[in-house]
């Protein structure tokens, strides 16, 4: 939790941005490298935004690793 908090700051995101990761992790907890496929089947389910919005894909792993996929929805 202390990491989305610093990604939400950090990148300036607006209230909300996070909001399927945080259900996510309340509901089935840490999927560690399968978290960012559930959050994006219910990103995709639940609040698909518009067509030719950005997006971007985050996941962090141990160590510290970060892989980061900029997209267009």
């Amino acid at each position: 939790p202390k990491v989305l908090e610093a990604v939400t700051e950090v990148l300036d995101l607006r209230e909300g941005a996070l909001d399927v990761t945080w259900r996510s992790l309340a509901d089935v907890g840490n999927l560690s490298s399968s978290s960012v496929l559930h959050v994006l089947r219910d990103t995709i389910e639940q609040r698909r935004p518009e067509p030719g919005t950005p997006g971007l894909l985050l996941a962090m792993g141990p160590g510290f690793c970060c892989e980061l996929v900029l997209l267009r929805w």
